[in-house]
């Protein structure tokens, strides 16, 4: 193990739209012994709880600067608008991002697409959240670009979303910092990129992982040289006996049909 002393349990920090259920479930199943303590996080604040050591390892969203933490990028979301049902954009299956050129667009500070320009017309003032901002969509005020999840987070009955194509994308990873790469993290490492218990690192494998055929069977050497041919049949069993004391002998020693092999015949 690399890094501090382990702590009795396992801290995992999640940004908004990630749902670790899952991954929480297995490490329940294999490690019940640690239990793991699910911290919420703001998207913004994520790598400074991983860098305070606030948490163990966390789902963030990319990018992650800055050679103390590591990540492994785990999957690309899909990037939506959010409108009212009645909205003309409801009726559409996709969008293109030029579509959304003539509508007011909220950009909320805690944004996690990285526009280098957003679309649309701005706003008359940005929203502090994304929670803010689909208030206004309801409100009618405009138009909100998310990662889906984050439409799902945020659902309303008078809300919907559609697919922007040509949008950028917001990318989950798994972060931690690089010097508490601790056998905890390792385990829900492996948790995460799917690896089985025998398969996860520091775990050996099953015993009877070992082939099965030469299990249960006889060697060939005692099969044939102490079975049927061996002591049995051919060698002293009936085969033989009847060979050396019946036909054979019978021919050899001008013996009787009866009489018995070994036994001296009477002189007249």
């Amino acid at each position: 193990m690399t890094g501090s002393e382990e702590t009795p349990s396992f801290r995992l920090a999640y940004v908004p739209g990630v749902t670790p259920s899952k991954w929480v479930r297995i490490w329940n199943e294999r490690l019940p012994e640690t239990p793991l303590i699910l911290t919420p996080v703001a998207a913004a604040d994520a790598l400074g709880v991983l860098r305070d050591r606030g948490a163990d390892a966390g789902f963030v969203r990319m990018p992650v600067e800055g050679e103390d933490l590591s990540a492994i990028p785990l999957y690309v979301e899909t990037t939506v608008v959010v409108v009212p049902k009645d909205h003309l954009f409801a009726a559409a299956e996709e969008l293109a991002l030029e579509d959304l050129a003539d509508e007011i667009l909220l950009h909320p500070l805690d944004d996690t697409l990285g526009w280098e320009r957003p679309p649309g017309k701005p706003a008359f003032e940005r929203p502090a959240t994304t929670a803010d901002a689909i208030e206004l969509v309801a409100a009618g005020i405009g138009l909100l670009v998310v990662p889906q999840s984050l439409a799902r987070l945020h659902h309303r009955k008078d809300l919907t979303y559609r697919t922007v194509a040509g949008a950028p994308q917001s990318q989950i990873a798994l972060s931690w910092p690089k010097d508490e790469t601790t056998d905890r993290v390792e385990d829900f490492i492996g948790i995460v990129r799917g690896r089985t218990v025998n398969s996860s690192r520091g775990r050996r494998p099953e015993q009877d992982d070992k082939p099965k055929a030469a299990a249960g069977r006889k060697p060939a050497a005692a099969k044939s040289g102490a079975g049927k041919s061996g002591t049995g049949k051919s060698g002293g069993g009936k085969s033989g006996g009847r060979s050396a004391a019946g036909r054979g002998g019978r021919g050899a020693a001008g013996g009787t049909k009866g009489s018995k092999p070994g036994r001296p015949r009477r002189r007249s």
